[in-house]
Order: C-alpha cells, then sequence, then structure tokens
C-alpha cells in the first residue's frame, strides 16, 4: 500500500455518509467509521472485509511518514500523537498504536471552520470568559465531548476582539487560527515542544496575554499554570474529569496531604471558570452537548478553601445548582432543558444525568406543565364503605 492508495481509504471512509466523526483502522474488522457515536464498516474497492496485520501496519507506517519522533514514540510508549491532511478535504487528528502485537490507527476528523460562539449556540458567559484577563478556566469532558471546539470558540472571539499576544500549545494543533486583532503563536508538541510542562514555562517568557494548554496531565503543568494565572496571564486548559466538582477535587488530588491547604488557596484565587461537556444522542439522530457551568463566588471559593459537607448540604452540585444567577448550571439543569425543549428522550436524560431523582421530578413538573400524565399507575380508587355500597 503507498500513500495514494491511503489517502484512498481515508477519502472513502470520509465519503460515506454525513457526520462522520472517527476513521477506525483495525486488524479483524473492515474499515469502519463512527457516526453518532456508532461504528458502521464502509465499503471500498477492492473490497475489505477484514484488515490483516499488514495492511494495517503499512497504513499507519504512511500516516507516521518517517517522521523518527514519532517513530520512537511508537516503540517506546506504544503509541503516538499527529495530524494527517486529506489535501483538499479535511484535517485528522491521528493516534497510533499497538494491540496484539498489531497496529491500530483512529483518525479524529477535525473541523476546518473556526467555531464561534454564536454560530455553535454556546451560553452567553462565553463571551465573559473571553473577556477574562487572568485566572485559569478550565474544560472538562471525556475524550471527544467537544472540549477543543469550545475552546476555539473563546480564543476566535479573543482574536476578533482583543489586540492581545495568544501562545497555544496542542498535541496536535487542531483549528489552525488566522491572524485577526490577536498575534497567534500555535505551537505543537514534539515539533515545536517537548512536553506541556517545558512548552508552558517557556511561554511565560514569551509575553503572551492569554496562553492554551492543550491539556493537563501531571502536577508540574498544573503548578506553571497556577503560576502563569498569578502573574496576570488567562490561561485555558483541559482536564479528563467527568463534571465541575470532581475537577476541583481532581486538581486538589494532585498535591501531597501537606501541600494541599497551600493549593485550596492557591485555587480558590486563580479559578474562574470550569465547564464541563458531555454529548448526549438527540432526538432524530446527531448528539446535542450538554454543559455544567462553575463560576468563581464567595461560595466557591468558601468550598475550594474548606471542602464539601454533605450532611449540610454544602457541596459543589448544590452551590451551582442555586448559582443560576452567576451564570452556573448543573448538567441535571442543563438536561431538563433539553428534555423540554424536546431534544432528548426520558432515557438519554436519566442516562446521562448526574442525579437521577432530581431529573424525574423535573421530568414530572415538565410533563405537568404540559398537561401529560406524570404516572403510569392507573385504575385507583378509593375503597367504599357498606353504607356506599
Amino acid at each position: 500500500m503507498k500513500q495514494p492508495e491511503t489517502a484512498y481509504w481515508v477519502a472513502s471512509m470520509l465519503g460515506t455518509k454525513k457526520g462522520v466523526s472517527d476513521l477506525n483502522i483495525t486488524v479483524g474488522k473492515a474499515l469502519q467509521v463512527e457516526i453518532d457515536g456508532a461504528l458502521s464498516p464502509v465499503d471500498v474497492d477492492p473490497p475489505v472485509e477484514e484488515l490483516t496485520p499488514f495492511q494495517t501496519e503499512v497504513f499507519a507506517l504512511n500516516l507516521i511518514n518517517g517522521n523518527q519522533r514519532l517513530l520512537k514514540d511508537l516503540v517506546n510508549t506504544g503509541s503516538c500523537d499527529l495530524s494527517y491532511t486529506l489535501e483538499g478535504k479535511a484535517r485528522f487528528r491521528v493516534n497510533v498504536f499497538t494491540q496484539k502485537s498489531c497496529y491500530s490507527s483512529v483518525l479524529r476528523k477535525l473541523e476546518t471552520k473556526i467555531p464561534s460562539i454564536k454560530d455553535f449556540g454556546f451560553p452567553d458567559c462565553f463571551y465573559k470568559m473571553a473577556k477574562e484577563r487572568n485566572g485559569l478556566i478550565l474544560f472538562t469532558g471525556g475524550t471527544g465531548t467537544g472540549k477543543t471546539t469550545s475552546l476555539a470558540s473563546i480564543l476566535n472571539e479573543i482574536n476578533e476582539t482583543r489586540s492581545v499576544h495568544l501562545v497555544t500549545l496542542e498535541d496536535p494543533i487542531e483549528y489552525v487560527h488566522q491572524h485577526k486583532k490577536a498575534t497567534f503563536n500555535q505551537r505543537e508538541q514534539g515539533d515545536d515542544f517537548d512536553t506541556f510542562a517545558s512548552g508552558l514555562r517557556a511561554a511565560l517568557r514569551q509575553a503572551p496575554k492569554v496562553i492554551l494548554v492543550g491539556e493537563i496531565r501531571d502536577r508540574e503543568t498544573l503548578e506553571i499554570a497556577l503560576t502563569a494565572a498569578e502573574t496576570g496571564h488567562v490561561v485555558f486548559s483541559s482536564l479528563h474529569t467527568i463534571d465541575t466538582g470532581q475537577t476541583i477535587n481532581r486538581v486538589i488530588g494532585m498535591f501531597e496531604y501537606e501541600e494541599q491547604a497551600q493549593i485550596r488557596v492557591r485555587l480558590a484565587d486563580t479559578i474562574r471558570w470550569i465547564v464541563s461537556q458531555r454529548l448526549l444522542p438527540k432526538k432524530g439522530g446527531g448528539r446535542v452537548a450538554a454543559l455544567e457551568i462553575l463560576h468563581s463566588s464567595l461560595r466557591i471559593k468558601d468550598l475550594i478553601l474548606n471542602g464539601e459537607d454533605v450532611a449540610t448540604d454544602k457541596t459543589f452540585y448544590n452551590v451551582v445548582e442555586d448559582g443560576i444567577t452567576l451564570d452556573m448550571r448543573t448538567f441535571d439543569q442543563h438536561i431538563l432543558q433539553l428534555f423540554e425543549q424536546q431534544l432528548v428522550t426520558e432515557d438519554v436524560a436519566l442516562t446521562y444525568c448526574s442525579n437521577k431523582s432530581v431529573v424525574k421530578r423535573g421530568m414530572d413538573n415538565i410533563r405537568a406543565e404540559r398537561g401529560e400524565t406524570t404516572s403510569n399507575i392507573t385504575g385507583l380508587a378509593m375503597e367504599q364503605t357498606d353504607e356506599e355500597k
């Protein structure tokens, strides 16, 4: 298999249907694409019913294209990250990895159009995030939940409204921002810097006002990010956590017990926003994002400094739930909005929510307002006395 054949496979997989998000190359399976979270096979000519180890290895090596750093990463760590461009059609974020002594590749399709807050229907508080002058702003969630797209929309807003120097550290570069009002320097791990920690340390000497760190993966990167946020920079980054409260606890948990009191103080002073994301199956096909949003407040700072107390309902969940006037909301509140707008089904809402009892009560209230039945129990009647009979 040569480079043109690899490009043909990628083009064929990409052109199967609308909404392709990922391409999957795995031994023993046909070529597969992911659409709305589900994998389906792709037909090519000549047909490929089951990929052989040789085919997947050659495909992977064609993507790597002789890059010695990537080959070294693949041999030493079992995987490597890179970007791949199908000329004139699409860009991909790629992970090549070994499994059972064979190679597999997963290609995540990247959007070429820079997202805007308005066009993607993101909440108005994203505009406030774009205006922040210092502090730490975190986007969290699992892989493929749209964190990168959300961050890109905020960076685009900064690009259009502020004359600042903006440095990004990415693995790999996904959205390519053109210079507008801001000056963009986008750096890719491996080619432009070795680790996020070293790249972030260097960024502090590059006079930026805004820094994007693709992901906080270790304590060293977090410490430098906190320092940058404390010294007049606004730092955007991401974490793999399931909600806003867990994000705070995960950050604190990266440090030893005797260091945590100091970290709580630093975090309370620097955190500005935390946005957690989940993608839900949408009625009629497609997916819709549910967002949980935490904004710094006196109550949030108190919880960061002193910890949660479930017995007195002093939890991040309860504070975020009560913080609607400060642009805060829980996953459950947003999921109920999506249910009310008939964008998601009841089963989906209950599957992706944080607190099922809260969501069930909320759905009953919505049904009652619509005049729908809120219970499936029928045929109830008062027991009659002998006189009434």
